[in-house]
């Protein structure tokens, strides 16, 4: 017996020094969550709420910022998403992550989740003040692609829009406000299928210190 055992632990002990037959495992904890920025945003419009995830029981290895051109186009920005979240998912060995988005960053994560089929990867996604059918201000920037996509009514914004808008077992939740400034309407941000959080009265970048709003987001990803 103690010869049979003994090979067993010789056994074990070569298959886990050549790393036969492991897979990645996912740290304990929360999944990771992928911030996605919005128009001409960056991965530092996530300091503060990287901060509060931490102080909600996140650890910084399980935060990621996805960067991608604001200038350029929001399909292209979805299919890089969709890259990146399976880097993500990779490297901490989940099997699924949360997205919370921004801005335009609702299109760039709306596309990703229905028309690239992303949605068995996340399991939550929370929308601050998204443009996710969006907004009369894009307008003002209409020389570029991604701005005449946010359009209300336009051939993304219907592509994103039609039939369900919250497919697959991802949860969905939505922050928006009459205060925003940005989202014309306000109401843009609202998901169907969705639990819409209406905010008393925030500005559209004033979401992003607002530990407030980014607290009770930490805590829709973690349940």
């Amino acid at each position: 017996m103690r010869r049979v055992l003994g090979s067993l632990v010789a056994l074990f002990a070569a298959l886990a020094a050549f790393g036969v037959g492991l897979a990645p495992a996912q740290a304990a904890g929360p999944r990771p969550v992928v911030f996605v920025h919005g128009y001409t945003g960056n991965a530092s419009n996530w300091v503060t709420a990287m901060a509060v995830f931490r102080a909600a029981g996140y650890s910084s290895d399980q935060l990621f910022a996805y960067e991608y051109n604001s200038y350029g186009d929001n399909k292209q920005n979805a299919a890089g998403l969709a890259s990146y979240v399976n880097q993500v998912k990779s490297r901490t060995g989940a099997s699924q992550v949360d997205i919370v988005n921004h801005s335009m960053g609702g299109l760039v994560s709306q596309y990703y989740l229905k028309v690239l089929n992303g949605n068995p990867n996340v399991a939550h996604l929370a929308s601050i003040a998204g443009a996710n059918h969006g907004t009369t201000y894009a307008t003002a920037c209409t020389i570029y692609e991604t701005c005449r996509q946010m359009l209300p009514g336009s051939t993304f914004i219907q592509q994103i829009s039609a039939g369900d808008e919250t497919p697959g077992s991802t949860q969905y939740a939505t922050w928006y406000s009459a205060c925003d400034g940005i989202i014309i309407p306000y109401t843009s941000t609202r998901l169907d299928g969705a639990s819409n959080h209406n905010v008393v009265c925030q500005t559209h970048i004033g979401y992003l210190a607002d530990t407030v709003v980014l607290g009770a987001i930490a805590q829709f990803t973690k349940s």
